[in-house]
């Protein structure tokens, strides 16, 4: 009955529009300014948690930040967080600063001021009432003083009143006496409030002597918040559920929100108040195009509704702006919506030329991709500091290029592009721009010839197979910035060009000490241009991880010796890739085309909005990188862009290698055309990534994660598997794996020392062991040594050692690639923190110190990886040749034996038997044959070179100790 009253209600408002603009007076403008949003989030954590849990909170279409639980109650942890500013919804995340979470991206409404939710440790579902029942003590009140206020659009409040009642007591009529400009009001005062909780309330219509001949709302509602003093005021419009806490959250006027080109011929138009499509049709009318027909957006929106599909006869022209009108609800630009991430947009306007600028002797050219722009200009600037600009038009050229030319020689130019969109000019950084003024805020022509070191073209540090690599990770200033390194350029790229340079206690540090480890492979953490570190301060204590990219083909500037200058960035990066290849070292970069810093900053959305990101079905940035945004590959010119991009590092600066931070964003065909223009370039190019499943609106069979391995040929995976078979999972600190006290892993620990090709489909879909990267430490989460600390606080020292040496051993025996944290081989601790990509130096700086001191782990390590090296049978290419000739041993429990078929494998030797004890005393295991055996590893010493021979068929292997052994 309610609805049929509230309908009839509102489809006479129109009749009556013309006076509500009274109600937008300069008070109600003022409250709305000076509005919070808030958010109250319950966490239930589970009983055994030992994880330190916090919130990433962000604003719909806003930035994110990091709050903390302060408080508790019977539920669990509670956290009050204020936003300033309206908010119709708030976003968050249950999180570690790691960024392990609790479920993924959660969303409160707070349409009414005021949002409150409760969540329960590994339940995905966000509550919005106690999930167990009512257990809250709300305040109690003798006295309480209300007051509501009450708008109708349609302005007829004759016979309306409100029932109001106090829970297990009779209710009584409250009449409306006042008059506000928001509408009418009405007081309750309750002086007998008899301990008083919460407040019910109806607003309903009497007419003829009938106390209940319509609703507004069809059901009870309460308020529950009142202020310390028993008072309460709220605000309530008519045909809205919400209990308004703050009237800036109300709009009053009946406006269109929301016109959205949603298909070339399809506007899809919304309106705050409801309208009947059968009496408004033909006052809907749209400039610049003719409307064919307007249907409901929902099939069963049949009476009263706000929103619906306007269909015009003619395509629209997406670079053209155009307003829709309706009367009684004024005028609205229409924005571009859905349309521009749809097949057809890809279809007519996917380009596949040059873009940038393209640099000559006598000229240079510039192409821009910006199909939704009506205009385009080329803005040069006078210098790399001046403001002083000159613009040029640039001409629409094809499939949404504009193009422009500067003749004589431009080295050095520096410039922007600005594009006008729906009538507004928006000024960005070329994104295929390749030099940058300080901080890249403006893009800069560079003459790359100039900026090669000596020798540059003759790379030739390339090996046969992936398998043959082994890959050590580092952040370029952490290799150097150490007081103790010895190394002139701290902090900087030129830092690994230094050479033989030594510690205090006369040990080699950085280039020398990283050849000498043996390792065929550096890969940094990112080293294009990214946004948190400011190159104007630098002589400020600043650190960053860099993964908030900002210009993805320009070299980040706080790694230069002068951020200023637009070459020296490009020049000491390639001095020190060229210093590597000199011994014979190669270089793998880390890219993070998942996401950006910030999606409404970024290049990408001031140039061609809506376009480069993923979007949620409301609108809203999907956030499956959980930092705000998610990069959309699937689009015909982002996958462009990052093949581009790749080729471009792998060409100019001779990368031999990309890690794709975050790689299960995006999707398989991206990462296959991304392999297969490296392998134009060269084969022996490693390309490896995350493949985590994320939560990123993308078909789950086109994510390029690790269960979608086989449709990947030639791309690696980073095996989590391996890694929390090893030591434990990295999302419980608790949680203890093979080597550090774990019983029953052994049979998960086989599968990822076979190269993951047994693994369960749902888990991963191996099919080579070149697409596997077995690790036991990155720079996220703990490092190993933190790790064994934490799980086996009782162990000592020496134990310790040998249980992360056991690790080692494991990593390094697989067949695979393995991947180390530099640092690992001293047995890296950054003092527990989990999550080290802004913490300081004294964190994250290589010990060179620690490297002298623990000279003999190290040892071991540099003869795991001569073993590595010297012997084909742990480096297998095949997932056939695997299945031939390794085979796993019978063992006690808590030991992992097998043999090698080395002499099939043309190895120096008929058999190789590697046997890892995670046992805390020794373990008697049989042999394969009553032979000679040379023990080449002991748990102590490991190199080619025999330790001693054992003869029979077996052995007693120490305790947490590897034997690898030949005959």
């Amino acid at each position: 009955m309610g609805n049929k009253f509230l309908k009839s209600s509102i489809s006479m408002m129109l009749l009556c529009i013309m006076v509500l603009g009274a109600f937008l007076n300069p008070q109600m403008q003022t409250l709305a300014q000076e509005s919070t949003t808030k958010v109250i989030i319950h966490y239930q954590e589970s009983p055994d948690n030992q994880k330190d849990w916090n919130l990433w909170v962000w604003p719909e279409n806003g930035d994110g930040s990091r709050y903390e639980f302060t408080g508790e109650d019977a539920f669990g942890k509670t956290a009050e967080v204020k936003l300033s500013g309206i908010h119709q919804k708030v976003g968050f995340i249950v999180r570690t600063d790691s960024w392990e979470k609790d479920g993924g991206d959660r969303w409160i409404d707070t349409s009414s001021g005021i949002g409150e939710v409760w969540v329960k440790a590994g339940d995905e579902k966000t509550y919005t009432s106690p999930p167990d029942g009512e257990y809250r003590d709300f305040p109690s009140f003798d006295h309480v003083k209300v007051k509501l206020h009450y708008h109708r659009y349609d302005q007829k409040y004759d016979g309306w009143n409100l029932w109001m009642w106090n829970p297990e007591h009779d209710g009584q009529r409250v009449n409306f006496t006042g008059e506000d400009s928001f509408g009418k009001v009405a007081e309750l005062n309750l002086d007998d409030a008899d301990g008083i909780q919460k407040l019910g309330f109806i607003v309903r219509k009497s007419v003829d002597g009938n106390d209940w001949s319509a609703k507004d709302i069809d059901h009870d509602r309460f308020i529950t918040r009142f202020n310390e003093d028993g008072t309460a005021e709220v605000w309530l419009v008519q045909g809205q559920e919400s209990v308004y806490q703050d009237p800036g959250f109300v709009d009053l006027n009946p406006v269109i929100t929301q016109a959205s080109m949603d298909g070339f011929n399809q506007i899809t138009l919304e309106t705050n108040v409801p309208f009947s499509l059968k009496d408004s049709a033909e006052s809907i009318k749209l400039d610049g195009a003719e409307i064919e027909k307007i249907t409901p957006y929902n099939a069963e929106d049949v009476d009263l509704l706000n929103k619906v599909r306007i269909f015009t006869k003619e395509n629209l022209d997406l670079s053209k702006s155009y307003k829709i009108s309706m009367d009684g609800y004024g005028e609205k630009e229409v924005v571009l919506g859905k349309v521009i991430r749809s097949k057809e947009f890809d279809d007519q306007f996917y380009y596949d030329g040059w873009l940038g600028n393209q640099y000559q002797k006598n000229k240079t050219d510039f192409t821009l991709w910006a199909p939704t722009a009506s205009e385009a200009h080329l803005v040069v600037y006078k210098d790399t500091s001046s403001n002083e600009a000159t613009e040029f038009p640039m001409k629409k050229g094809k499939k949404g290029t504009w193009t422009a030319g500067l003749k004589g020689d431009q080295d050095g130019l520096v410039y922007t592009y600005k594009v006008k969109i729906g009538g507004a000019w928006t000024e960005a950084v070329d994104p295929y721009v390749r030099a940058a003024t300080i901080n890249g805020d403006r893009g800069v022509v560079v003459n790359l010839d100039n900026t090669n070191p000596k020798h540059w073209n003759n790379h030739e540090a390339k090996l046969p197979n992936p398998e043959d690599a082994i890959i050590y990770e580092a952040h370029v200033r952490d290799l150097s910035i150490s007081p103790d390194s010895g190394i002139e350029h701290k902090g900087k790229f030129l830092g690994m060009t230094d050479k033989n340079t030594k510690g205090t206690e006369g040990n080699a540090t950085g280039l020398s000490y990283i050849k000498k480890l043996g390792v065929t492979h550096v890969q940094f953490l990112p080293i294009f241009d990214f946004n948190s570190v400011d190159e104007t301060k630098l002589d400020q204590p600043q650190y960053n991880w860099g993964y908030d990219p900002k210009n993805y083909n320009v070299p980040e500037g706080s790694y230069s010796t002068d951020p200023a200058d637009p070459y020296k960035r490009i020049t000491e990066l390639k001095s020190m890739i060229q210093a590597l290849h000199d011994n014979q070292l190669r270089v793998i970069m880390d890219v993070v085309y998942n996401h950006v810093f910030n999606a409404n900053q970024s290049n990408f959305q001031k140039l061609v909005p809506g376009y480069y990101f993923r979007f949620n079905e409301d609108g809203s940035f999907a956030n499956g990188t959980g930092v705000g945004n998610d990069t959309a590959s699937e689009r015909k010119m982002m996958r462009k862009f990052i093949v581009d991009s790749v080729s471009y590092w792998a060409k100019e600066y001779h990368m031999d290698g990309f890690r794709f931070d975050l790689m299960g964003i995006h999707d398989t065909k991206t990462m296959n055309e991304v392999r297969h223009a490296l392998n134009k370039i060269d084969p022996s190019i490693i390309v490896l990534g995350e493949g985590w499943d994320l939560n990123t609106p993308l078909d789950p069979a086109l994510k390029a994660d690790q269960k979608n391995a086989e449709d990947m040929p030639g791309v690696a995976h980073f095996n989590d598997s391996i890694r929390d078979a090893i030591k434990g999972s990295v999302f419980d600190d608790s949680d203890k794996g093979f080597v550090n006290g774990k019983a029953g892993v052994e049979d998960i620990l086989k599968q990822g020392i076979e190269g993951g090709i047994h693994y369960p489909d749902s888990m991963a879909t191996y099919r080579d062991p070149e697409q596997v990267i077995n690790y036991a430490e990155a720079h996220d989460n703990l490092t190993l040594w933190d790790k064994l600390q934490l799980t086996n606080p009782e162990s000592d020292t020496e134990t310790l050692k040998q249980m992360h040496k056991l690790a080692s051993s494991i990593l390094l025996t697989s067949e695979g690639i393995p991947f180390i944290q530099a640092g690992q081989e001293f047995m890296r601790t950054k003092n527990g923190d989990h999550n080290s990509y802004q913490s300081p130096d004294s964190v994250n700086q290589l010990d060179w110190n620690r490297a002298a001191e623990f000279h003999s782990e190290v040892d071991y390590f540099k003869g795991l990886i001569d073993l590595r090296k010297h012997y084909q049978s742990f480096r297998m290419t095949t997932a056939a040749a695997i299945e031939k000739n390794l085979n796993f041993m019978d063992a006690p429990d808590r030991v992992v034996a097998y043999s090698l078929n080395a002499k099939a494998l043309h190895d120096k030797a008929k058999e190789i038997v590697v046997i890892h004890n995670a046992n805390e005393e020794g373990q008697l295991v049989s042999l394969p044959q009553n032979a000679a055996w040379h023990l080449l590893v002991d748990g102590q010493q490991a190199g080619v070179k025999t330790v001693k021979v054992i003869h029979g068929n077996k052995v007693m292997v120490p305790a947490l100790s590897t034997f690898v052994l030949k005959r």
